[in-house]
Order: C-alpha cells, then structure tokens, then sequence
C-alpha cells in the first residue's frame, strides 16, 4: 500500500470520529406532529397493491368482513383523531411460495415472499392503516407474526394462539391501525418455517423523518440440513454440529492447549463441550446475500441502517471499518445517540445505526456470527476496499475453565458475588482473543493465515507503559524504527510488514504522532450493553397495581430442555393478568447460554442506571447468570406469547402466555380449547435416534423415542451364530430433576446364546445373561464424567448394575466407549465419525469377541 494510501486511511479515521461526535450531539430523531413523506430509502422496498385491487383467492379469516369492517388498534401508542392530514389505509400483497434456493452449490427447499428471501420490506407511516394479504400459494399452512407491533390480538399471527394457521392455498388478512414508529420485522410463526425464508423487515416511519439515506438489513442464518431435522438433531444429542464448527472440545484438542486438567473438571461436572450456537450454519445472510453493495454513497455522507436480527439462533457481532457507529434505537425505540465501537445483536432484536463515510473509499460493516464461524458484509461508498477487522476464533477451552468456576455438582449457577445484569459483563469475553492478548495469529479478513506467514510477520513490541519500566531498551528504540497499524494501534512492531489482526500495512509511528494519532480514545473497544441506552422521553408506568413475577431461565443442553421455573410451555398454566395491571418480571438465567427472551404486542421497560428513562424494548437478551427487570403496563386484552428467541428453545418449552382476564372471544379461535391442545404439542414432540453396528462379529445397535420428559430405549446384539447368539434390551421411563440425570424405567430383557458353563454374577446369584426372558424395573443415573449408571432387578429376583459411556472424545472425530456389569460382561471400542451418519468402528465384546464394521446412525 502506498504511502498516501496510509495517509488516508488515518485521515480517514480522525474525518470519521469528529464527523460521528458531532453528528450523534445533533441528531433529529424526527416527529409526529407534521407530515413529510420519506423518499429517502436507498435499497429497494416493497411496492403497495391498489386498495380495491383483487383479494386474489378464498379469504380464509373466520372474521369474513374484515376487509372492509373498521378495526380497533392497540391501546398502547399513539392515536390520531379521524380527518387528520395524510392518515390512509396502505395494503400490501404478499405472496407465499415454496422455491429453491442454492446459496453453497448445493440446491435445496426453502419459502419465499414475492419470490425474494429475505421478504419484501414493508413500509408504513404512524397513523396509516395496515391491510396485509398474505396468499398462501405453499403446500403447508403458515401464520406471519408482527414482530413488536402494537396490535390487536387477533392479528398478532402466532398459529393456534392467535388464530388458526392459513391453509395452503388461501389469503389471510391482517388489519391494523400503525400506532408507533421504528424497525420492526414480521417473520411465520408457524413451525421451523423462520428458519428456511419467511422472514422480512417491517418499517413503521415518524410523520416526519430526518432526510437521511436508510438502508434496511435483514441478517439470516442458512443451512443446507432441513429444520426439522436440526431440531431432531438438537435433542438427540448429535456433535455433528460441533465437528462441522471445529468445536469439539476433544482429550486430544485439551492437550495441545494444555487445557486437560480443565477438561477433565468439565466433564466431571457432567457437562459436555463448551457451546456458544447451537446449530452449524452453512451461510450468513444480509438482505439475502453474503456481501451486499451500495456505491452511491460519497465522502461525508452519513448512512442509517435499520438492522433487524431475522435468524432463528444466531447472535451477530456488528463492526464498521472505521470503528465507531451511532446506534440511535433498539427494538423500534429512539435512545439517546450512543457511540460504540460493536455491539451484539440478539435474534429478533432490531438497531438502529448511524455510519459516516469519511472518504472515497468503501467502508465494511461485517455482521459475524458469535461462533465466529462466518460473517456478511455490507459495503458503503466507492474506491478502495477497507475492510474491518475479522474476528479471530473463540479460545473454547478458557470458556470452559470459567465455566467450570460458575457451575455447582448439581448444576445449578454459583452466586457470583456481585450484581450481574444488562449485558454489563459478559462471561464469555474470556473467550475473546481480541480483547485479552494483545498480539495473536489472527485470521485476516479474505484467508487464514498460516504458520508461514509468521516468519514475515514483524515481532510485536511491549506497550508504552511498558516500555517506560525498561529504559535501557526504550533507549534502543525510537519513532523512527517503530510501526503501528492504522486501525490497531495500540500494538506496535519494530519493522515494517503486515498488521496481524487486519492485513493493513504497518506504518512508522513517528508519521501516526505527526498526524495527532493515538492508541486509546477514538480506536478504543466500545461494545454496546443495555446500561448505555436511554429513553429520549420518560418511561415510568400509568398508576396502577402493581405484580411481580419471578422466572428462572434453565435449560438442558445435553437433552436440549428448556425451560421457565423449570417447565415448559405445555407443562404451565397461562399467566392471568388484568387490563390496568403494572407487572414486574424479574429475569434471572440459570442456563449456561444467553436467551433473547420476546413479549409480543407490549413494550416494556428495561430497568437500568437511568430510572425514569430506562429504555423501552420488546426483546431482552439475558446472558448467563444474569439478573434483569422488566416492567409493562398491561393495557391490551387476549392471550399474549412471551417466549424465548432462539426459534428451537421456543420450540422446546421455553415460554409462557400472558392471559387477560375478562377478554371478549377472539373470533379467529373457535374452538380456543383445541387450540391450545395444538400449540402444546410443539414442545411435547418426540425424537427417533437410531444406530447400527455392522461388524464382523455381529450386529450392535441402540434406539431412542423420546420427548421432553419421556423416553422409550431400545438396544440389541444380534450375532451370526448360535454361540454368539442374540440380546434385545428395552427401556422405557421419565426423566426426573431439573438436570434430568434420573431415569427410572421398566421394560424387557429377552436374550440367547449357546453356552456350556453357568457363571456366578457378581453378587452370587446364578448368572443368566445366556438365556433370559425376564421384565425388569430400574434406574439409570448420570455420575461424574458423564458415565450410565444403571441399577436394575428383574422378575425373578436377579440384581444387575452397569456403567457405561459411549462418547468418550478422543479427538474431534474419534470417540471411545466402554461398558461393564455385574453380570461379568464388558465392551471397549472405537469410532471415526466419517459423516453426519456414517462411523467407523471397532470393538471387543465379552461375549462376541473382536468386531471391526461400519456404524450407521441416524
């Protein structure tokens, strides 16, 4: 790079940092006191459907005159009165579709919305009426929720709570009267349909908007495996996923970073590896793409993102190339304009984000996973890339080690000692290589670097407080023979190269200081937390009565249970409340995993430093062992769904209902009874795991049916002879406790095999493991690393107990298991996991000797 290339890029910097300071002191967030329409979208949006045009197909609302009947909006937001100028009824055709999709090479199902994923961004102004039709031209039944809009209940679009799905081939229509301004999203609540396309941005703008260039982003995970089949995987205790992100924790992994003792404790502590997603995503999506491109924007321009979160699990890290944004709101609420240098976005939640382009060059805003297992990008402005910084990879095994300082035996969370709430410290920046060493290998932005790369690499200097403890070596070194990268400063080298952490070229100090840069203030870390945002406008609640409630988030990551109070959805009552009531939520997370937990139809207010200004949001994302405090003024009617964000914890359990008392029928629930049968079942769903074992020494395999607190256990041994005979084994009980480490069963144990000899068990009783046909009761119990105890006596009297393990991780791919009883049995064996369902394996069993074959799994 040359020199004046350098030289632009710090004047760059300095340009941006004093245009963002001065713009963030003077920002007009806009109003509703006059009218200017916004012409100022600088990507596509959706374009209106006449009003009398068509319906288009069988209306299938049970409320038939809805299209033209006069509907009733939210309470809460603001309300003009009839004849007010430029107050209108705005319609939108949305058209839902079955397509296919190929964002690896690699073709498969997902939905659209007017042939686009993400859908098409609907535009509104506060005031307007909304009238919606959605024509379901799929072959399965959708519902489209409203994502933080204040609405009727009716309308809120949640399958079986709200309103029955919309069958294939049928409009449904949404009518509300746009009571609020923001970033708002609509996305199916209907099944795992969130997950494969039926997603997109919902703009509700002031009556007047600052004239500002506004870009709506629509972020998105991908994957090439099927929902259904993700949810399966998820609680069937599969690591395929954590193979495909190289995050298997494994012996051998624990070793290299002599972290064995560390993960040994772990597992001793009955936990598996250390998981920041759940679910391996192929892509990372912005508006529909991996990298998107907006040339039109010149120096000085500033920019406003309008950032909705649409994935179904998926955290995003939010960085600029410059370092700083001004985020001015969250969750559709205007806050005081804070500067920061990243911020994390949770699913669903939304931002909105002020950048500058200081030069004519091209500007990064890189959303990255919180894995860090992939990114997008969106690029502002024209001329030379600058790209930002990449994330460098998650240091797994300190998460671990602080893990294991946080969780009791029993699995419950040690008391910290100290206040822990609003994103203010997160436990998982230990994990964190950027903000703990201060030179690393890190990636760079388009490649990894490699071991090679290190003997070209500069050697990192001290810091200058440290260097002022050696003077003998700062004699040695002046400005003059000192580099530092433009956007990373605050580490230094002793010749000139490659910065580590970005790829920029290195530049000489001496030139940095000449032009007034410095290591801290403008190129400090700022990360967003929720202590920092403020209401521009006051957020106490109306006098009323008060309720406070009390929920514990827990969860299950090797069972994938999750819960509130340690219950699911199905497993609670609906929470009656009463128009008029102030209710006070008090959060606290029990789990190891952060949850971004979503009311639907109210705001509420997020307790923080600023009391009375505390911010209004319709999502808070709860970090583990976190405490936070949610207030909302119940002023609506109907059932009201408040469940966690990530789209396969909701599906597990993790939610509950608000109920107002007194609500008149919600006409699109006529059976409301059998609903809620329906909106049960999602987290009382069972799932088949199965595998076999075709060895050379017979055929081993295992079945398990299981659901959230049942389960049915099936296992067999069929040999090729008479002498190896065969062994069938079937459990079936309920998990108990809230770490689900109890399993007390009954079933059958029916096995042959021709012997010679009688053997006595370990407890002296005649020994009958080559001819049984016996039921049994017991129970298995998980002890200390992650080893099935299993106590059992049957019908005619003989006792049994085994310990068992079958994923002992020797290596990311290799996994160990052993079994042994007091029926003086015993296995020990092998597996190279090879695919998703496909291992190979070998092993010794006691009563069928040596096997080598190939595992199938499913």
């Amino acid at each position: 790079m040359h020199n004046k290339h350098i030289k632009y890029i710090i004047v760059s910097a300095i340009i941006s940092f004093s245009v963002q300071s001065s713009f963030g002191q003077s920002f007009n967030p806009g109003n509703n006191k006059t009218y200017t329409p916004f012409t100022a979208f600088a990507a596509p949006v959706a374009d209106t459907t006449p009003l009398h045009a068509p319906a288009g197909g069988p209306i299938s609302n049970l409320e038939k005159d809805i299209i033209t009947k006069s509907i009733k909006g939210a309470n809460e937001g603001i309300h003009f009165p009839v004849g007010t100028p430029a107050i209108k009824t705005v319609r939108y055709d949305l058209s839902i579709t079955d397509t296919i999709v190929d964002y690896t090479g690699k073709k498969r199902q997902a939905i659209a919305v007017n042939g686009s994923i993400p859908a098409p961004t609907l535009v509104f102004t506060v005031g307007d009426t909304a009238l919606i039709y959605v024509h379901n031209e799929a072959e399965e039944p959708t519902a489209i929720h409203w994502h933080g809009v204040f609405l009727p209940n009716r309308m809120d679009g949640v399958a079986w709570l709200t309103q029955l799905p919309v069958p294939p081939h049928t409009t449904y229509i949404y009518k509300f009267p746009v009571s609020q301004s923001g970033t708002y999203w609509y996305h199916s609540h209907y099944d795992l349909q969130e997950q494969v396309g039926l997603y997109g941005a919902l703009i509700f703008n002031k009556r007047t908007e600052p004239d500002i260039p506004t870009i709506p982003i629509v972020l998105s995970d991908w994957s090439n495996t099927k929902p259904k089949e993700i949810n399966r995987m998820l609680h069937t205790e599969s690591d395929w996923f954590a193979i495909k992100k190289h995050s298997t924790q494994s012996y051998w992994e624990a070793l290299k970073a002599g972290k064995l003792g560390v993960k040994f404790v772990n597992e001793w502590k009955r936990m598996k590896a250390m998981d920041v997603s759940d679910v391996y995503y192929q892509k990372f999506l912005l508006n529909g793409k991996t990298s998107e491109q907006f040339k039109r924007f010149k120096a000085g321009d500033s920019v406003r993102l309008r950032i909705v979160n649409g994935e179904s699990s998926t955290y995003f890290w939010i960085t600029y190339s410059i370092g700083k944004m001004t985020v001015i709101a969250n969750d559709g609420n205007d806050v005081r304009p804070v500067q920061v240098s990243r911020f994390i976005i949770a699913p669903s939640e939304t931002y909105d984000v002020i950048v500058t382009i200081p030069e004519n060059m091209q500007y990064e805003l890189l959303a990255t996973s919180e894995d860090r297992s992939g990114y997008a990008s969106l690029w502002l402005g024209n001329g030379m890339k600058m790209p930002a910084p990449k994330l460098p990879k998650l240091n797994y095994f300190s998460g671990m080690k602080m893990m294991n300082e946080m969780m009791k035996m029993n699995g419950d969370m040690k008391p910290m000692g100290m206040d822990m709430t609003l994103q203010e410290m997160d436990m998982n920046e230990v994990m964190y290589p950027e903000l703990n060493l201060p030179f690393e290998t890190h990636e760079h932005h388009h490649g990894q670097m490699n071991m090679n790369d290190m003997d070209n690499m500069p050697m990192p200097m001290e810091d200058s407080t440290k260097r002022s403890n050696h003077s003998e070596q700062s004699n040695h070194h002046n400005h003059s023979s000192i580099y530092s990268c433009p956007m990373h400063p605050e580490v230094i080298f002793d010749k000139p190269g490659k910065c580590p952490k970005c790829g920029m070229t290195l530049v000489n100090k001496e030139e940095m200081d000449n032009m007034q840069m410095t290591s801290s203030g403008n190129n400090a870390i700022t990360t967003l937390n929720y202590g920092m945002l403020e209401s521009l406008e006051k957020t106490t609640l109306p006098a009323g009565p008060w309720k406070t409630l009390h929920f514990t988030l827990e969860g299950n990551m090797n069972r994938y249970v999750w819960t509130i109070n340690n219950k699911t959805v199905s497993e609670s009552d609906k929470i009656l409340i009463k128009r008029g009531e102030n209710l006070r939520i008090i959060l606290h997370n029990n789990s190891m995993m952060r949850h971004p937990m979503h009311l639907h139809g109210h705001d509420f207010r997020l307790l923080n430093h600023y009391g009375e200004y505390s911010p209004m949001k319709n999502v808070v994302d709860i970090l583990p062992m976190e405490t936070d405090t949610l207030e909302f003024h119940a002023s609506e009617s109907g059932d009201w769904f408040f469940h966690c964000h990530i789209l396969y914890h909701m599906m597990s359990g993790m939610g509950r209902i608000f109920s107002y008392e007194d609500s008149p029928p919600n006409p699109e629930i006529p059976n409301p009874r059998m609903a809620y049968h329906m909106l049960k079942m999602d987290d009382r769903m069972f799932f088949l795991t199965a595998e076999n074992d075709f060895a050379t020494n017979g055929n081993d395999g295992s079945l398990l049916y299981g659901n959230t607190r049942w389960a049915f256990q099936g296992e067999w041994r069929l040999g090729y002879n008479a002498t190896s005979g065969y062994e069938v084994e079937t459990h079936f009980g309920r998990y108990l406790g809230k770490m689900q480490w109890l399993f007390p069963y009954i079933g059958f144990d029916w096995r042959y095999r021709k012997h010679h000899t009688f053997e006595k068990t370990l407890f002296g009783q005649t020994d009958t493991k080559d001819d049984r046909k016996v039921l049994h009761v017991g129970v298995e119990y998980t002890l200390p690393w992650l080893i099935i105890a299993d106590a059992s006596v049957d019908n005619t009297g003989k006792f049994r107990i085994q310990l068992s393990r079958d994923d002992i991780p020797l290596t990311p791919r290799l996994r160990a298991s052993f079994m042994v009883n007091t029926d003086r049995e015993y296995m020990y064996g092998a597996r190279y996991i090879l695919t998703k369902n496909l291992a190979l394996s070998g092993h010794y069993d006691s009563d069928m000797g040596w096997g080598v074959g190939v595992r199938v799994t499913y």
